[in-house]
């Protein structure tokens, strides 16, 4: 286990507005790739590794990314950004374009707004998933909760706050 590296925590305190998490980088994502995510999702959809059939019978331009694995690549970033002692509590997004097998992917995701709570903060961010080209196919956002330096972790398991920023409002 001494090979394992633990990553440094990020704390609420240390977070601005507008601070920009390194971007998560997948691919290039190759049919194998596509292949065991349908696999292990069990997703046998065609257009996912079939490709005479996603390019001659559904007219696309090649294997498509699953949704799911996109879904997959966007929570890991969360996860990693609130570390251990934090809690990826909230995602949503949406997915406006195709990408296709030979794609790399770049997840990004930047500080809108803090939230400060009684025993952690919140951290609602603006977030994405672009190509190699810059073309933003999955944008959404994401809301993390993190510890304040010197107070231990967000506690699990996590207790939603009463006050959930992203409650639906009546009216």
């Amino acid at each position: 286990m001494d090979g394992i590296r633990k990553p440094a925590q990020v704390y609420f305190d240390d977070v601005a507005e507008g601070f920009e998490l390194p971007p998560l980088r997948k691919g290039p994502l190759t049919t194998v790739h596509l292949m065991r995510w349908s696999a292990a999702m069990e997703n046998w959809h065609k257009i996912h590794y079939d490709h005479p059939f996603a390019v001659g019978h559904d007219r696309l331009p090649g294997l498509l990314v699953n949704g799911s694995f996109k879904q997959q690549f966007i929570l890991q970033h969360l996860k990693d950004f609130a570390g251990l002692a934090g809690w990826a509590w909230k995602a949503r997004f949406q997915f406006r374009a195709m990408d296709v097998a030979g794609t790399t992917l770049d997840v990004w995701a930047r500080v809108k707004r803090r939230i400060p709570m009684d025993d952690y903060g919140l951290v609602e961010l603006d977030l994405g998933i672009r190509n190699q080209d810059g073309h933003e196919s999955t944008p959404g956002e994401g809301l993390v909760a993190l510890p304040y330096r010197g107070r231990g972790a967000v506690p699990y398991p996590f207790v939603p706050p009463a006050g959930d920023p992203w409650a639906r409002r009546a009216g």
